[in-house]
């Protein structure tokens, strides 16, 4: 690794780090539950949850899982739930158990939902009620033997968790019918695991801990075998290059991102579970008004989040009046961090936009933008420590740091493999641990790390690469534009041709008023010849932009014209 890019991150950044400075996961948990026992961990509809009580409810819930419903280390639960008080009980409850946690999106269709469960072949599942329609419709279909429930408020105080409960269901009617009668409420299982003995089972850094799902959005579905050790390697990665900002014991992180997604998991969740912060969890961000009134309450420190978010909060007027003055880290990741958004996040806030660079099979986090640069630079950064990076060509040979090419990974937090797909695994991971991103990547002089774009999201124009990225920066810049996505289109002369996808935030934009704008920071062929006016973008749950859908979209409407 050229160690011209680690000198350019402050002093206080480690070059390397000890990814065996815990045995596990749960090793971690331990030492972070007793230092900081009496310390707030999780703040959720204004519950408070300390770390002695999250100690207590994810050991019951550990007991429960060997002792009433038999399970054995290496066995895989399922949890899907939004950002609740149960998910860190469910969280640290499996893994204290030995098992392999499976995170799943609560959003899943049932197709979605049999082909994981089957995949990974959990024989439990954690799951709110709200969504257990869904699993009543496929679980006759699948591998699991055990059903536990919750409800939105159950880990809420007593009055304010029943109101809750009765409102989601009767009143907004948030809970579709469902039949699952051999299923246990947490409640009762966390009651039963209190009066049972818990065993703490070994665990070395090896052992499976996460079978974190990646590829929906692109193919089937698989699952990332992520180790303890990948796991604590990339929270050690993430505290060398954000540390010097936090103070243990001190912080209060806002984790609108699900937990479920790898990226709050690992540098919310775990990342501030080993510092003893506190961890703000919203459950329902889509919501920014109620979002905005939450964070009114609470002197956050640090927040993460992808570029819609971001994008979302400075356009609303509430989010302007709040205190910034305690806030010392801002982390955008999971989609590149727009110009537009990242200045007028640094000019409502006086905090910097950091962005953050990862993926699942790297547990996430490969490279990350120093916290004290002060100039938006469009980069994603530097690799974060003990993290080696290089570009290939499409043959794999390795090229030149001032041309473009396909980013490649080796560190400790590159994953075991994809579960049960030895054949998927040799595609992107060889064998001397280099990991193949399909990420198309440059070097500027400094060493600072630019996405291009995604290498199957490339058009193709007159022999030309154009990459949507960079259509969608300079289309973000026009202040009337809120949300954009560029897609290839069809072309009989050049191949492809750029279309974009545009959400207005002032109605009064038109075609060539946006054309016009294009043409003036674009050349010619990457200039869009298409614009279609939208009211919303498909987006992941997690608030990704899907241009998949939008390419099958406009290959559908080409079928039937």
């Amino acid at each position: 690794m050229d160690k011209v890019w680690l000198n350019r991150y402050p002093e206080d950044v480690p070059a390397e780090i000890n990814p065996d400075s815990y045995l596990s996961l749960v090793d971690m948990f331990e030492q972070s539950v007793q230092k900081f026992a009496d310390q707030t961990a999780f703040i959720n509809m204004g519950q408070v949850m300390t770390f002695r009580k999250l100690e207590e409810r994810s050991r019951a819930f550990a007991a429960y899982l060997q002792n009433d419903l038999k399970l054995k280390k290496g066995d895989r639960v399922a949890v899907m739930m939004p950002n609740l008080l149960q998910y860190p009980i469910a969280l640290f409850g499996i893994l204290r158990a030995g098992c392999v946690v499976v995170n799943i999106n609560p959003l899943y269709t049932p197709r979605e939902l049999e082909h994981q469960l089957n995949d990974s072949g959990s024989k439990a599942i954690v799951i709110v009620s709200n969504f257990a329609h869904t699993l009543e419709s496929v679980v006759k279909n699948t591998s699991v033997q055990h059903v536990v429930l919750t409800r939105l408020g159950d880990q809420l105080s007593r009055p304010k968790g029943t109101l809750v409960n009765f409102v989601v269901k009767y009143i907004k009617k948030m809970v579709p019918k469902y039949h699952l009668p051999h299923a246990t409420s947490m409640r009762a299982a966390l009651s039963k695991g209190r009066r049972m003995q818990y065993v703490k089972p070994f665990m070395s850094g090896e052992d499976t801990a996460f079978l974190q799902y990646t590829g929906g959005t692109t193919g089937v579905a698989k699952g990332a075998m992520l180790s303890h050790r990948n796991m604590l390697a990339n929270v050690m990665q993430a505290k060398g290059a954000y540390g010097p900002v936090l103070t243990e014991g001190r912080e209060l992180i806002v984790t609108a991102l699900p937990l479920y997604h790898v990226f709050a998991l690992t540098v919310n969740c775990l990342l501030f579970i080993e510092m003893g912060g506190r961890n703000l969890l919203i459950t329902n961000p889509r919501d920014i008004p109620t979002f905005v009134k939450e964070l009114q309450r609470y002197p956050f420190t640090a927040i993460t989040g992808v570029n819609t978010l971001f994008n979302a909060l400075v356009n609303n007027e509430d989010f302007h009046e709040l205190d910034f003055s305690n806030l010392r880290l801002s982390v955008g990741g999971g989609m590149a961090v727009q110009r537009a958004v990242a200045e007028k996040w640094k000019q409502i806030t006086s905090n910097y936009l950091l962005e953050g660079y990862g993926l699942t099979e790297c547990s996430p986090l490969v490279a990350a933008y120093p916290y004290d640069l002060v100039d938006y630079n469009g980069s994603i950064g530097l690799p974060v420590p003990s993290t080696e990076v290089r570009m290939v060509d499409d043959e794999g040979n390795v090229v030149a740091n001032d041309q473009t090419g396909e980013l490649q990974v080796r560190g400790p937090q590159v994953m075991q493999g994809y579960w049960q797909r030895p054949e998927a695994t040799k595609e992107v991971l060889n064998e001397d641990g280099w990991l193949s991103t399909g990420d198309i990547v440059r070097f500027d002089e400094d060493g600072f790390l630019h996405i291009v774009d995604r290498k199957k999201d490339m058009i193709l124009v007159s022999g030309f690469n154009v990459y949507p990225n960079e259509i969608e920066d300079v289309v973000a810049l026009n202040a009337k534009v809120l949300e954009v996505a560029a897609i290839g289109l069809p072309h009989e002369v050049s191949g492809e041709v750029v279309k974009v996808c545009v959400v207005k935030r002032d109605p009064s934009l038109t075609r060539d008023e946006l054309l016009m704008h294009c043409r003036e920071h674009l050349t010619g062929y990457k200039v869009p010849k298409v614009v279609e006016f939208r009211d919303e973008l498909p987006k992941t749950n997690v608030g990704k932009i899907l241009r998949r859908a939008l390419r099958e979209e406009s290959d559908k409407q080409a079928q039937e014209a």
